[in-house]
């Protein structure tokens, strides 16, 4: 091979492996879900209440990153859709109340990996519980 050959050849590598899109928006795909609320008492021992997180934020983090891409509103029945995304590994996550002693609690995420393998595709994240 000559030196134009090589560059070329080296060039159209460089072009092919860079066609590859990251985790994001840009697809056709989704991942939905919901979230669920345990109401506790002040320590966090007995659940009072059980009901659907309405108009919560729910958070989408693209592949490897290491904070959030987006964030959504959960609707009246605690549902989300995170929706126009491509293949690849994603994480939501909701924000949830935890215990650290008496009448003292901080927030914390619970998160929830799920991975679109194919174009067109809806992922069900399932449940994600929160407690307040």
């Amino acid at each position: 091979m000559n030196k134009i050959s090589i560059v070329l050849f080296f060039f159209i590598s460089l072009m092919i492996a860079s066609c590859k899109k990251p985790e994001g928006t840009g697809g056709n795909s989704s991942i939905k879900g919901n979230v669920w609320v345990h109401d506790y008492n002040k320590t966090f021992t007995t659940i009072q209440y059980q009901y659907p997180g309405v108009d919560m934020d729910v958070y989408i983090i693209y592949g490897d990153e290491t904070s959030y891409g987006d964030k959504i509103k959960t609707n009246g029945n605690g549902e989300f859709e995170f929706k126009y995304l491509r293949k690849g590994n994603y994480r939501v996550y909701a924000i949830s109340d935890e215990l650290l002693g008496i009448n003292d609690s901080k927030e914390v995420a619970v998160p929830v990996d799920v991975t679109i393998s194919d174009k067109k595709q809806t992922v069900d994240a399932g449940q994600i519980t929160v407690k307040k």
